[in-house]
Protein backbone atom coordinates (compact mmCIF):
# COMPACT_ATOMS: atom_id res chain seq x y z
CA UNK A 1 0.00 0.00 0.00
CA UNK A 2 1.47 3.36 -0.99
CA UNK A 3 2.18 6.01 1.62
CA UNK A 4 0.17 9.25 1.50
CA UNK A 5 1.89 12.25 -0.07
CA UNK A 6 0.76 14.62 2.64
CA UNK A 7 1.35 14.48 6.38
CA UNK A 8 -0.63 16.96 8.44
CA UNK A 9 0.57 17.75 11.96
CA UNK A 10 -2.33 18.79 14.19
CA UNK A 11 -2.88 19.33 17.90
CA UNK A 12 -3.66 16.18 19.85
CA UNK A 13 -6.95 17.66 21.10
CA UNK A 14 -8.17 18.49 17.58
CA UNK A 15 -9.09 21.91 18.99
CA UNK A 16 -7.08 24.19 16.69
CA UNK A 17 -9.36 26.01 14.23
CA UNK A 18 -6.33 26.51 11.99
CA UNK A 19 -5.53 22.80 11.88
CA UNK A 20 -9.22 22.24 11.15
CA UNK A 21 -9.02 24.62 8.17
CA UNK A 22 -6.21 22.64 6.55
CA UNK A 23 -7.83 19.30 7.38
CA UNK A 24 -11.08 20.42 5.73
CA UNK A 25 -9.16 21.69 2.69
CA UNK A 26 -7.42 18.34 2.23
CA UNK A 27 -10.75 16.50 2.56
CA UNK A 28 -12.54 18.85 0.15
CA UNK A 29 -9.82 18.30 -2.43
CA UNK A 30 -9.96 14.54 -2.00
CA UNK A 31 -6.24 14.31 -1.26
CA UNK A 32 -4.69 11.33 0.48
CA UNK A 33 -3.08 12.32 3.77
CA UNK A 34 -2.43 11.18 7.28
CA UNK A 35 -2.48 13.14 10.50
CA UNK A 36 0.28 13.29 13.08
CA UNK A 37 -0.79 14.35 16.57
CA UNK A 38 1.30 16.93 18.41
CA UNK A 39 0.67 17.16 22.16
CA UNK A 40 0.82 20.89 22.83
CA UNK A 41 0.10 20.32 26.53
CA UNK A 42 3.41 18.46 26.84
CA UNK A 43 5.30 21.00 24.73
CA UNK A 44 5.86 18.54 21.89
CA UNK A 45 5.79 21.47 19.48
CA UNK A 46 9.02 22.73 21.09
CA UNK A 47 10.85 19.42 20.82
CA UNK A 48 13.88 19.39 18.53
CA UNK A 49 12.35 17.12 15.89
CA UNK A 50 9.30 19.36 15.55
CA UNK A 51 11.16 22.66 15.59
CA UNK A 52 13.31 21.38 12.74
CA UNK A 53 10.10 20.72 10.81
CA UNK A 54 8.04 23.78 11.76
CA UNK A 55 9.64 27.22 11.70
CA UNK A 56 6.81 28.64 13.80
CA UNK A 57 6.67 25.70 16.27
CA UNK A 58 2.90 25.71 15.89
CA UNK A 59 0.18 23.59 14.35
CA UNK A 60 -0.73 22.94 11.69
CA UNK A 61 2.32 21.99 9.70
CA UNK A 62 2.11 20.18 6.38
CA UNK A 63 4.86 17.88 5.12
CA UNK A 64 4.75 17.15 1.40
CA UNK A 65 7.53 15.18 -0.26
CA UNK A 66 10.13 16.63 2.11
CA UNK A 67 8.73 20.17 1.91
CA UNK A 68 7.45 21.46 5.26
CA UNK A 69 5.10 24.41 5.50
CA UNK A 70 3.51 26.06 8.53
CA UNK A 71 0.71 28.62 8.98
CA UNK A 72 -2.71 27.46 7.90
CA UNK A 73 -3.59 30.08 5.28
CA UNK A 74 -0.22 29.56 3.60
CA UNK A 75 -0.93 25.82 3.56
CA UNK A 76 -4.44 26.14 2.12
CA UNK A 77 -3.18 28.48 -0.60
CA UNK A 78 -0.34 26.06 -1.38
CA UNK A 79 -2.80 23.19 -1.70
CA UNK A 80 -5.03 25.32 -3.93
CA UNK A 81 -2.10 26.13 -6.23
CA UNK A 82 -0.94 22.53 -6.26
CA UNK A 83 -4.37 20.94 -6.76
CA UNK A 84 -6.80 23.52 -8.21
CA UNK A 85 -9.54 20.93 -8.66
CA UNK A 86 -12.35 21.12 -6.09
CA UNK A 87 -11.37 24.71 -5.29
CA UNK A 88 -11.52 26.12 -1.77
CA UNK A 89 -11.00 29.71 -2.96
CA UNK A 90 -13.07 31.69 -5.50
CA UNK A 91 -11.65 32.04 -9.01
CA UNK A 92 -12.60 35.72 -9.31
CA UNK A 93 -9.59 37.82 -8.16
CA UNK A 94 -11.67 40.26 -6.12
CA UNK A 95 -13.74 37.56 -4.42
CA UNK A 96 -10.56 35.59 -3.76
CA UNK A 97 -8.95 38.66 -2.22
CA UNK A 98 -12.03 39.24 -0.08
CA UNK A 99 -12.03 35.75 1.42
CA UNK A 100 -8.29 35.99 2.05
CA UNK A 101 -8.99 39.28 3.80
CA UNK A 102 -11.49 37.48 6.03
CA UNK A 103 -8.93 34.77 6.82
CA UNK A 104 -6.25 37.31 7.71
CA UNK A 105 -8.66 39.35 9.83
CA UNK A 106 -9.89 36.38 11.84
CA UNK A 107 -6.28 35.45 12.66
CA UNK A 108 -5.14 38.92 13.65
CA UNK A 109 -8.12 40.59 15.35
CA UNK A 110 -10.95 39.83 17.79
CA UNK A 111 -8.47 38.70 20.44
CA UNK A 112 -10.94 39.07 23.35
CA UNK A 113 -13.31 36.60 21.68
CA UNK A 114 -10.51 34.13 21.06
CA UNK A 115 -9.36 34.47 24.67
CA UNK A 116 -12.78 34.47 26.38
CA UNK A 117 -14.42 31.95 24.05
CA UNK A 118 -11.65 29.47 23.41
CA UNK A 119 -12.27 26.46 21.23
CA UNK A 120 -13.19 24.36 24.26
CA UNK A 121 -16.57 26.01 23.69
CA UNK A 122 -16.62 24.91 20.06
CA UNK A 123 -15.17 21.41 20.27
CA UNK A 124 -15.79 20.36 23.89
CA UNK A 125 -19.14 22.00 24.56
CA UNK A 126 -17.83 23.91 27.57
CA UNK A 127 -19.88 26.96 28.58
CA UNK A 128 -17.94 30.01 29.78
CA UNK A 129 -19.01 33.09 31.73
CA UNK A 130 -20.17 36.48 30.45
CA UNK A 131 -17.99 38.39 28.05
CA UNK A 132 -15.98 41.30 29.40
CA UNK A 133 -16.52 44.80 28.05
CA UNK A 134 -13.68 44.16 25.59
CA UNK A 135 -15.24 40.85 24.62
CA UNK A 136 -18.62 42.48 24.02
CA UNK A 137 -16.98 45.15 21.84
CA UNK A 138 -15.20 42.46 19.82
CA UNK A 139 -18.48 40.55 19.45
CA UNK A 140 -20.21 43.67 18.11
CA UNK A 141 -17.36 44.16 15.65
CA UNK A 142 -17.57 40.53 14.51
CA UNK A 143 -21.34 40.69 14.10
CA UNK A 144 -21.22 43.97 12.19
CA UNK A 145 -18.57 42.68 9.80
CA UNK A 146 -20.32 39.33 9.30
CA UNK A 147 -23.61 41.04 8.51
CA UNK A 148 -21.86 43.27 5.97
CA UNK A 149 -20.07 40.29 4.40
CA UNK A 150 -23.25 38.21 4.28
CA UNK A 151 -26.16 40.27 2.96
CA UNK A 152 -29.67 38.89 3.49
CA UNK A 153 -30.11 35.67 1.52
CA UNK A 154 -26.39 34.94 1.20
CA UNK A 155 -25.38 31.37 1.93
CA UNK A 156 -21.65 31.98 1.46
CA UNK A 157 -19.11 34.79 1.57
CA UNK A 158 -18.34 34.64 -2.14
CA UNK A 159 -21.50 33.25 -3.70
CA UNK A 160 -20.14 29.71 -3.38
CA UNK A 161 -18.49 27.86 -0.54
CA UNK A 162 -14.88 28.67 0.35
CA UNK A 163 -12.60 27.69 3.21
CA UNK A 164 -13.16 31.16 4.70
CA UNK A 165 -16.79 30.19 5.34
CA UNK A 166 -15.57 27.47 7.69
CA UNK A 167 -13.23 29.87 9.45
CA UNK A 168 -15.89 32.55 9.90
CA UNK A 169 -18.29 29.86 11.16
CA UNK A 170 -15.78 28.83 13.82
CA UNK A 171 -15.55 32.40 15.09
CA UNK A 172 -19.32 32.83 15.09
CA UNK A 173 -19.78 29.48 16.83
CA UNK A 174 -17.52 30.64 19.67
CA UNK A 175 -20.50 32.84 20.52
CA UNK A 176 -23.40 30.72 19.25
CA UNK A 177 -22.38 27.50 20.99
CA UNK A 178 -21.82 29.34 24.27
CA UNK A 179 -25.32 30.81 24.12
CA UNK A 180 -24.16 34.39 23.56
CA UNK A 181 -26.43 36.79 21.64
CA UNK A 182 -26.07 36.41 17.88
CA UNK A 183 -28.44 37.42 15.07
CA UNK A 184 -30.44 34.40 13.95
CA UNK A 185 -29.29 34.54 10.35
CA UNK A 186 -25.63 34.47 11.44
CA UNK A 187 -26.38 31.61 13.81
CA UNK A 188 -28.05 29.74 10.93
CA UNK A 189 -25.12 30.49 8.60
CA UNK A 190 -22.63 29.08 11.12
CA UNK A 191 -24.79 26.00 11.71
CA UNK A 192 -25.05 25.42 7.96
CA UNK A 193 -21.26 25.46 7.51
CA UNK A 194 -21.00 23.06 10.45
CA UNK A 195 -23.03 20.43 8.60
CA UNK A 196 -20.57 20.14 5.73
CA UNK A 197 -19.26 16.52 5.77
CA UNK A 198 -15.59 17.54 5.85
CA UNK A 199 -16.31 19.83 8.81
CA UNK A 200 -18.37 17.20 10.62
CA UNK A 201 -15.49 14.76 10.29
CA UNK A 202 -13.27 17.13 12.28
CA UNK A 203 -15.96 18.15 14.76
CA UNK A 204 -16.68 14.50 15.60
CA UNK A 205 -13.06 13.52 16.27
CA UNK A 206 -12.38 11.57 19.45
CA UNK A 207 -10.80 14.00 21.91
CA UNK A 208 -8.95 13.44 25.17
CA UNK A 209 -10.67 14.73 28.29
CA UNK A 210 -9.83 18.25 29.39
Amino acid sequence: MSQPQFHLYVDARHASPYAMSVYVTLREKGLDFDTVLVDLDDGANQADDYTRLSLTQRVPTLLHNGFALSESSAITEYLEDLHPGNPVYPSDPQERARVRQVQAWLRSDLVPIREERSTVVVFYGVKLGPLSAAGQAAARKLIGAAEALLPEGSDYLAGQWSIADVELAVMLNRLALNGDPLPERLRAYAARQWQRPSVQEWVNKQRPAL
